[in-house]
């Protein structure tokens, strides 16, 4: 089952992966889009490099000297198999393996049975469409689709075909035939191994400047904005003015009945000056 999910996954004609994956490299391949002679060149690529990574790991787990119960040094490795000294490997249960049956299953025979539908025919209705005047690379690859049989057995005769043999091929060099292969390669590109290794360095660049840039842009919004500002100005500054405000008042409740006659007086007295004063600007 593992032979069979690494012989779809790198494409090999006849299998549900080459269906997919020819389809996708022959529709870049009669694209006119701006981009797309990069494009073909990095899924021509990925052909190599899928079939080497694939059977890689599947040289690894099945073929080759034993691995297993004891550390890996032999490759410049340090990891534990996860096996106790003496422990041997064993079939999973069932209750994998059966899915494991079910998922192997439609890799090998699905996409002879769907790549007419789905790729030229009506399968997803109207949710998927090519524009075919804009993107007529479509229209390319049906005009020249002549069933799943033709475009396999048209697909052992495509540069594609040569790249992912040569995957394998050199797979089984590098890690079943002349295994010490691959070290003495990566001290002659250490450099570019290294690179490779940490990936472009992508996610150091995205660690300190994309990540320590957000944090600093949300420590200062936190420290300046919520902290100064929200809780220091708005909040609590309408909270001490209040207090401020509602200490001036109190000050005016006395409790003497006399002080509340005099500010009632007062406050009459000054509403007839008032209303005096408006009639006589009215008047003259």
């Amino acid at each position: 089952m593992m032979l069979l999910g690494s012989l779809a996954l790198i494409g090999t004609p006849f299998f549900s992966g080459f269906y997919s994956k020819d389809s996708i490299i022959e529709a870049v391949a009669a694209s006119t889009i701006p981009g797309s002679g990069f494009a073909y060149f990095a899924v021509m690529l990925s052909v190599f490099v899928t079939a080497l990574y694939s059977f890689r790991l599947y040289f690894y787990v099945f073929h080759g000297k034993e691995r297993f119960g004891h550390d890996d040094h032999n490759h410049g490795h340090d990891e534990h198999h996860g096996l106790a000294p003496g422990q041997k490997p064993h079939e999973s249960p069932w209750v994998v393996t059966l899915p494991l049956i079910a998922l192997a299953i439609p890799s090998v025979i699905i996409g002879y049975y769907t790549i007419d539908p789905m790729l030229f025919g009506k399968f997803f209705g109207d949710a998927i469409f090519v524009d075919a005047v804009k993107h007529p690379a479509m229209a390319t690859l049906a005009s020249h689709f002549h069933g799943p049989v033709a475009m396999a057995l048209h697909g052992f005769t495509t540069p594609v075909f040569l790249l992912l043999a040569l995957g394998v091929l050199v797979a089984a060099i590098c890690y079943l035939w002349v295994p010490s292969l691959p070290e003495k390669i990566a001290k002659v590109f250490a450099p570019l191994k290294k690179i490779l290794d940490n990936k472009y360095y992508l996610d150091d660049l995205n660690q300190w400047i994309f990540a320590k840039g957000a944090l600093l842009i949300g420590g200062g919004l936190w420290k300046q904005g919520d902290q100064r500002v929200i809780d220091g100005w708005v909040v609590n500054g309408s909270a001490h003015l209040v207090g401020k405000f509602s200490g001036v008042i109190r000050q005016l409740q006395s409790g003497y009945l006399y002080h509340y006659a005099f500010a009632m007086i007062l406050g009459l007295v000054s509403l007839l000056a008032w209303i005096l004063y408006t009639h006589i600007y009215i008047a003259y």
